[in-house]
């Protein structure tokens, strides 16, 4: 069963809340950009995982059926928060270990910053 959609004026508040510092909101945030960017990167090649929050497919390419997948992005919520609004880069992310990419596919350079309701 797929997880439950987060609907767009819940998530876009949780979002608000969240830069704006509000504990609460950060995992209901989080999940929400998570879904933006799976239903704007539609596929299956790349898992992005913020854990303990959630983790999605997107981009399109080859499918994995079975255990880790070969392209894997990880990184915590603040990071995921700040690159998913657009506060800061993929490159800078990267640069700083803030985020975790293993594959030729693990980028998201192309899909950063979302396109969130709010924004």
């Amino acid at each position: 069963m797929p997880p439950k959609r987060i609907p767009a004026e819940i998530g876009t508040a949780a979002v608000e809340a969240a830069l704006a510092g509000s504990a609460p909101d950060r995992a209901t945030a989080v999940r929400y950009l998570l879904q933006v960017l799976a239903e704007s990167a539609e596929g299956n090649s790349v898992e992005v995982r913020v854990p303990p929050f959630g983790a999605v497919q997107a981009i399109e390419g080859p499918r994995h059926t079975r255990g880790t997948p070969p392209n894997v992005i990880e990184m915590d919520a603040t990071t995921w928060l700040s690159l998913a609004t657009g506060a800061s880069s993929w490159a800078e992310a990267v640069a700083s270990g803030s985020v975790h990419a293993s594959g030729s596919r693990a980028d998201l350079s192309g899909y950063l910053p979302v396109r969130w309701v709010g924004e």
